[in-house]
């Protein structure tokens, strides 16, 4: 009797682990007991049956700086999840996102383990800083799994093959997510302006954007009291951001990861540090700010390798500003709040800008299959040794 396919997932962040619940759940759907998981990751590979041997929310880091501040923990985390690989001779590696970790794994285990199939499961974004990253890549892994048809030239023109799986974001379901209850089970009238904010996922985004944000939001509620704050707090910065809120001088409704969509549906702005949360926002139909603040040194130093014209992915596909950004030295209490209270001042506005996003993540390709479910089957065809 054959053994089960072997399947290693590393995931470094919140976003990458959510990715690799999504495809050991689609790989089970497939094959059943016949696929076994080992590797890195969070809570949510771990309910899949991923058993990380360490907590990567200390490798959520963003930046640089942060990043030579961290080097220490990332290379003895390299060093570990290689060792896992060879200890466990998978039959595939499935390198999620978080490109400074997951290359350094890649290269060593290509060394290491020459005959396992590398798989990359989200590029580095290529489009907007740093385009010789595809090449490094295409010498890194066997394959790519790119969110976005918009990714797949930059890879294949230096031979990766690359199979297009689109986002999970753009198929979260969100109709059990009910705004009338939501806003009911907190008191905030069915009339009252609701302003959502998305402070991040990343320790450092933390500590940078909510001293914007709750400035921003000072000005707005000095303008209209009745505003109304809802402040999601991601899981694994939940701590972080739930002890900031409380010295906040109002009051903020503060959210769990389990009213995080109904939040955004409910909302009738939202103010949010870019990131994959922009689209899950536009699929809720809410009308948005996005801002982003790197530390000074670490974007005096990443600046110049930006070449992109938007971080908003919606922005990028349809080549248009459609949610206002606010990056860096425009990422300020007085923009953010003069943004915000524009759109909270015009509903003819929000309901321009919230088509407007809709029509954007039809171009990012929302009307496809299941994401994970064709990355599940990509890895599969790479695992049978099948291109794309």
């Amino acid at each position: 009797m054959s053994r089960p396919l072997k399947v290693m997932m590393v995931a470094a962040e919140a976003s990458g682990d959510a990715l690799g619940a999504g495809l050991a759940k689609a790989l089970k759907a497939r094959l059943g007991s016949d696929v076994v998981f080992v590797g890195v990751g969070g809570v949510a590979m771990a309910a899949e049956g991923v058993d990380s041997p360490f907590d990567i929310t200390e490798l959520s880091v963003m930046g640089w700086l942060e990043g030579l501040k961290a080097y220490g923990v990332v290379r003895r985390r390299v060093a570990d999840t290689v060792a896992l690989a060879v200890a466990e001779r998978p039959d595939a590696v499935v390198l999620i996102d978080s490109w400074g970790f997951t290359i350094r794994v890649a290269k060593l285990i290509r060394k290491a383990l020459p005959n396992a199939k590398l798989i990359k499961y989200v590029g580095p974004q290529v489009w907007a800083s740093r385009p010789g990253r595809a090449k490094t890549l295409a010498t890194a892994v066997d394959h790519l799994l790119a969110l976005y048809a918009f990714d797949a030239p930059w890879f294949e023109r230096e031979g990766l093959a690359t199979t297009v799986v689109g986002s999970q974001a753009l198929h979260v379901d969100m109709s059990g997510s009910d705004p009338v209850v939501f806003r009911a089970s907190r008191g905030i009238a069915a009339a009252a302006p609701l302003l959502v904010v998305l402070p991040g996922s990343r320790p450092s985004e933390i500590r940078l954007m909510t001293p914007v944000y709750e400035a921003a939001i000072a000005r707005l509620k000095a303008a209209d009291s009745s505003l109304e704050i809802a402040v999601v707090a991601a899981g694994t910065v939940a701590a972080d951001v739930t002890a900031r809120v409380a010295t906040w001088p109002f009051r903020a409704h503060l959210i769990g990861e389990d009213q995080k969509y109904a939040a955004m549906r409910a909302a009738t702005v939202a103010l949010a540090t870019s990131g994959t949360v922009s689209t899950e926002l536009a699929l809720a139909g809410a009308p948005m700010v996005i801002a982003y603040r790197f530390q000074p040194l670490s974007y005096a130093i990443m600046k110049p390798f930006f070449t992109g014209k938007y971080a908003t992915l919606f922005n990028h596909a349809a080549d248009e500003e459609i949610a206002k950004e606010l990056i860096q030295n425009d990422a300020t209490p007085e923009k953010a709040a003069a943004a915000v209270g524009r759109l909270l001042a015009d509903p003819a506005a929000r309901a321009d800008q919230a088509a407007r996003q809709t029509a954007a993540l039809d171009l990012m390709g929302r009307q496809g299959r299941d994401s994970s479910e064709l990355a599940a089957e990509a890895v599969l065809r790479v695992i049978a040794g099948r291109s794309a």
